[in-house]
């Protein structure tokens, strides 16, 4: 995202060269899920919002993509999250009890 120049521009630059892959976007900020809805995502990842800010996402969406919410989510928690209005949950004690090699290339802009 930081090579692309910014989330939208990453989201673009991929939709071109794969216009007919889905495309899952996460975003961190409500801002930045401005963003990718104004460049023409269907399906934002909303990681580790809470669920006043997945609420906030939703009343920003009005229905013109999918909401997932990432992060912060247990089973405990999860009804709040359903509450919200968002599309689909992911609860990450369900993944994180199985082992797996996670390997990621996160780059950040220098300072």
């Amino acid at each position: 995202m930081v090579a692309a120049g910014g989330v939208a521009q990453a989201f673009r630059a991929v939709r071109d060269r794969f216009p007919d892959v889905p495309i899952e976007v996460e975003v961190d900020t409500l801002h930045q899920l401005r963003e990718v809805l104004d460049a023409g995502a269907d399906l934002i990842l909303l990681d580790n919002f809470t669920p006043g800010e997945c609420e906030e996402a939703v009343a920003i969406v009005q229905g013109r993509a999918a909401l997932e919410a990432s992060g912060r989510l247990t089973l405990g928690n999860a009804k709040a999250y359903a509450d919200t209005g968002v599309d689909y949950l992911a609860v990450g004690a369900l993944t994180h009890s199985s082992p797996i090699l996670d390997i990621g290339l996160d780059l950040r802009p220098a300072e």
